[in-house]
């Protein structure tokens, strides 16, 4: 029997504001233990939330972007459960009227487009965190995390494998960085998901039942997570089993999922409407003053890099995947007028440096300007691009221009024709085995004479001139 995998992900982004949901403390990360507190956000006998009115300005960003219903008129409810992370022992959510409903995300796989729905997004709080001892049974709960604004966003179970679940996550965090409303930070959990998994068998549409990932802090670990899960579904139901309705645990070190604890249902949590809460009222004034301050989104500006620039496909998504890096590809075009050229090194060195350093485009150490520069000297014959590569290394560590660089290093390229004929001439002298094959008809060993001359030149002969007296004395 072949069986289908129906996914849905649930998705938490915090909100980057200064300040939490309901009260006035600060929500930056990192802070010593419980400093970040206060009596409303510690749930104090007495106390009243105050709706934080830029947590729903960033919720209404990302309802626009995603084409999303939104409701003129939704309200806040409490999600009732004890842990001793909760301070208040419930969750100040969206139950029943949240803010958004109704919209989608598109993603691309393997050149096919498909539309992922979106069943809703709501505000909500976070609760706190807590930590372990590892030598003894003690657990430590700090309160800095309680009460920092969340949008929950809540997928319909469209997605059908773990390939298309990691494509709408990117997606989604793409979207989320571009209307600066997330860091999308998975290690710090500022963008969370879980994922709810099940299979049927094909060409069937009844749903089956279904097992709750969490502690999926990355990408791949989200794809393996959802690998594994429906091969475990699949023995059990292959073996005549029953899949069990729980919440499943992610281990990375041993790749598999384990059992946490049975799955609770709505009912399980009690909502009913937060009565120290009014219901929010959005109008349409509102609502089209956030659409005018939304910038260009992903999609768009990839669509727009292809058209304006000429750039291939997967050029304009990487370049687009994020809004530093278009943005410095933009500033750097407009310094050197070859996006292709400027894309083959953004894709290329600039990303490697990015990589190794854990930066992103608006924290490298080389500027769109010296980058632009750079690429300029290759362009008129002063470096060869393989200099290009070193002097790139020595800004990135030094901070000098590519010019003052290339001046203190002596790496102005040799474009003197004689002086690269002299080279060749000795090259070819001491290789005459090589060159009677290479007369003889193995012409790949072009390649390996100008490996040599370039060696000898210490990388600073023009390539195309090597080649071109190359092929000219090899010719007599």
């Amino acid at each position: 029997m072949e069986f289908e995998p129906v996914i849905g992900l649930e998705v938490h982004a915090q909100l980057k504001t200064k300040t939490k949901i309901f009260c006035g403390c600060s929500t930056s990360f990192g802070a010593p233990p419980n400093t970040h507190t206060c009596p409303v956000c510690l749930g104090m006998p007495g106390v009243l939330p105050v709706l934080n009115k830029k947590v729903v300005d960033y919720t209404l960003r990302m309802a626009i972007a995603t084409d999303c219903k939104i409701s003129s008129r939704s309200r806040f409810a409490r999600k009732n459960y004890f842990y001793p992370d909760l301070p208040k022992g419930y969750q100040i959510s969206q139950y029943e009227l949240p803010i958004a409903e109704f919209g989608h995300v598109d993603i691309e796989i393997n050149g096919d487009k498909k539309r992922i729905g979106i069943t809703r997004i709501h505000m909500e709080e976070d609760a706190g965190k807590l930590g372990h001892d590892p030598d003894r049974p003690v657990s430590m709960v700090d309160f800095n995390r309680t009460g920092v604004p969340l949008i929950e966003i809540v997928s319909e179970p469209d997605i059908r494998s773990p390939e298309e679940a990691g494509a709408y996550l990117r997606q989604l965090r793409s979207i989320v960085r571009y209307l600066d409303i997330c860091d999308g930070n998975l290690e710090e959990g500022s963008f969370r998901c879980d994922a709810n998994v099940s299979i049927r068998p094909k060409s069937t549409e009844t749903f089956g039942t279904r097992a709750e990932l969490k502690n999926l802090n990355s990408f791949k670990n989200v794809e393996k997570a959802i690998h594994y899960e429906i091969s475990r579904q699949k023995e059990i139901l292959m073996e005549g089993g029953k899949v069990v309705q729980e919440t499943r645990l992610w281990d990375p070190v041993k790749n598999k999922t384990s059992s946490m604890r049975s799955k609770e249902e709505a009912h399980d949590y009690r909502y009913f409407p937060d009565p120290d809460l009014l219901p929010l009222v959005i109008d349409d004034e509102w609502i089209d003053s956030v659409k005018k301050s939304l910038p260009e989104l992903p999609d768009e500006k990839k669509k727009r890099f292809q058209e304006q620039y000429s750039l291939p496909l997967y050029d304009a998504a990487f370049l687009s995947s994020s809004r530093d890096l278009a943005d410095y590809f933009e500033e750097c075009v407009k310094l050197f007028p070859e996006p292709k050229q400027v894309s083959n090194w953004l894709m290329g060195a600039f990303s490697a440096l990015l990589n190794a350093e854990g930066k992103t485009a608006s924290e490298s150490p080389v500027s769109p300007e010296n980058l632009a520069r750079l690429l300029d000297l290759v362009d008129k014959g002063v470096i060869s691009g393989k200099i290009a590569k070193t002097v790139f290394e020595e800004m990135a560590q030094s901070g000098k221009t590519p010019e003052k660089i290339v001046e203190e290093k002596g790496l102005v390229q040799v474009t003197d024709v004689s002086a690269i004929e002299e080279v060749v001439s000795e090259v070819l002298a001491r290789s005459p085995a090589e060159v009677e094959s290479y007369k003889g008809g193995k012409t790949k060993l072009l390649g390996y004479f100008v490996g040599q001359i370039m060696k000898e030149t210490k990388g600073k002969a023009n390539p195309k001139i090597v080649n071109d007296v190359l092929k000219k004395m090899m010719k007599t």
